[in-house]
């Protein structure tokens, strides 16, 4: 029987991509939850339906000028994300890793934010009016999607470079299309709809990575039967790296403790302010830090300077 500390490893993605408030926190409790879980043969798509009814839960106490339904709200909301970190410990524990239950996993936060976006525009209609919803839209569908799609994507290329194809989930718009014209509405409906928005969401990550598609690519084709060169995966390992505490900035411990202090101090509307500045200030700079490695690495493969 492995040791908490060798077990708790094992359930981790990698030291490169976890944030400290999850190695300390978050990973331990969601380690805790696995264990229960796998003793009573719960299935790691289930713990993720629950973390989207928990977090959903708390978004609609976000719409109370009360505190302590507030309170409750963010506590809600910490035992929804630990969830969320259960259902993938439970998953690489018991070797369940499935693509539907990263599409699940991606739209559980889709659904707490959704639900908390709602909240603040109700709350604060009465004294913003329209705007608060103009704030919220901007916020929510031009910043907040983008940002944390970007991050997702930079920390599964990363992996991918890391631990290889196994230890990624890194996908490819093209190859999820050939697989959703296989697919027929009469015997895959449930899995054609899935696949069909996590297609696109996949897409919507590829438009904002070009030279990290070229890089891709030629890597691809370079390398097509062999193992990618170790210097290269230590390049880019390299020059990725200090990029990952931005990544971590823009997913969820980040925005959510901004939005836990904005709710708590009673102004909710700081939340997607934050959003729409500070965040994205971030997000354009990953962004071009991340692009320029990617041209850079992608002049140094063989044949392609």
């Amino acid at each position: 029987m492995p040791d908490n500390s060798s077990q708790l490893n094992a359930t981790l993605k990698s030291q490169d991509t976890e944030e400290w408030l999850d190695i300390h926190f978050t990973r331990p409790l969601g380690l805790l939850w696995a264990r229960l879980f796998h003793r009573l043969g719960v299935h790691p798509n289930t713990v993720t339906v629950l973390s989207i009814i928990l977090g959903a839960a708390a978004g609609v106490l976000f719409y109370f000028e009360n505190l302590g339904l507030n309170v409750l709200g963010i506590l809600l909301l910490v035992w929804a994300n630990i969830y969320d970190s259960c259902d993938g410990q439970l998953a690489r524990m018991t070797g369940q890793k499935t693509r539907l239950g990263r599409v699940l996993d991606g739209f559980a936060g889709d659904v707490w934010f959704f639900c908390i976006y709602a909240a603040i525009c109700l709350r604060l209609t009465p004294t913003w009016g329209l705007w608060i919803w103009v704030l919220c839209a901007v916020a929510g569908f031009l910043c907040h999607g983008k940002q944390c799609a970007l991050a997702d994507y930079y920390r599964n290329i990363h992996l991918f470079f890391l631990k290889g194809e196994g230890g990624s989930e890194l996908d490819n718009s093209r190859k999820l299309t050939q697989e959703f014209v296989t697919l027929s509405w009469k015997d895959d409906p449930v899995w054609k709809v899935f696949l069909y928005f996590y297609r696109n969401y996949t897409a919507s990550q590829e438009r904002m990575t070009p030279r990290a598609q070229h890089f891709l690519t030629t890597v691809y084709k370079t390398y097509a039967g062999t193992a990618i060169p170790e210097r290269l995966r230590q390049d880019f390992r390299a020059g990725s790296l200090p990029l990952m505490p931005l990544a971590n900035i823009l997913t969820f411990n980040c925005r959510a403790i901004t939005l836990y202090a904005a709710i708590l101090v009673g102004q909710p509307w700081l939340y997607p302010v934050v959003e729409i500045t500070l965040f994205t200030t971030l997000f354009l700079y990953m962004r071009s830090r991340h692009e320029r490695l990617c041209e850079t690495l992608t002049a140094q493969i063989p044949g392609k300077a």
